[in-house]
């Protein structure tokens, strides 16, 4: 009895083996065809129409924040990633409008149809929701930033008060800072979650910086090139 005992927990350990390294290789697969991934110059163009001061570089720089955002999706599971930057939304809705090749991005990126739902960034300038909580922490991992501690912003947080977004959702890490020209007229970064803590529960193995693990470091190099109100992927 003792024995079959033995061999049922090799079995189960060699099963949740197997299992861990199938669902590891998927999301690898998952997250290589995220960073390689080459948007139609159609859907840029559209954006072009929309925002025509932005510069080719610039450009690319807003497609980065969206290969982010979409490895961030990809780490939360089916939990709400809220979107915290204007003009990364912006190039999701025309990336949405070609259907055919949004469904297949969202096959092969996610293993399923990622739907734009409207949402709350933050309720208020020091207020964070549950979603930009999950995409703070998502968005400091990735870019090895710890989210208690900030000593900058990510990158999807970072970009509309960059490129001078009209409307955008522009973000401070400290918000103290009285002498700031832009004092009061930003989201507070430094209020997003760290009030109840700056990890636990997005339903991701990466939560903050010392959760990361190594996660990202073979998806994301120095140019991106790749795990207010807004957005976010439910």
């Amino acid at each position: 009895m003792d024995n079959n005992w033995v061999v049922y927990v090799v079995v189960a350990l060699s099963f949740l083996g197997i299992g861990y390294f199938y669902i590891k290789g998927r999301r690898n697969k998952q997250l290589a065809y995220i960073k390689d991934y080459h948007f139609h110059h159609a859907i840029k163009t559209k954006l072009l129409a929309k925002h025509p001061q932005l510069t080719a570089d610039q450009l690319h720089l807003v497609f980065r924040g969206l290969r982010d955002y979409f490895f961030m999706c990809n780490c939360a599971g089916k939990k709400n990633v809220a979107m915290p930057s204007r003009v990364v939304d912006d190039a999701w809705h025309e990336f949405i409008l070609f259907t055919r090749s949004y469904k297949k991005f969202c096959r092969k990126s996610l293993g399923r149809f990622l739907h734009h739902t409207p949402t709350e960034a933050m309720a208020s300038p020091t207020i964070a929701t549950e979603g930009i909580k999950r995409a703070w922490r998502l968005a400091c991992a990735k870019e090895r930033i710890d989210a208690a501690k900030p000593n900058r912003l990510p990158l999807i947080f970072a970009i509309d008060g960059m490129l001078s977004i009209e409307n955008g959702f522009t973000y401070a890490i400290n918000c103290q800072d009285k002498t700031s020209p832009t004092n009061g007229s930003n989201y507070c970064a430094g209020h997003i979650g760290c009030a109840s803590g700056c990890a636990g529960d997005s339903g991701s193995t990466i939560d903050s910086t010392h959760d990361a693990g190594g996660f990202f470091d073979n998806f994301f190099d120095s140019d991106g090139g790749g795990c207010g109100g807004g957005c976010g992927g439910d």
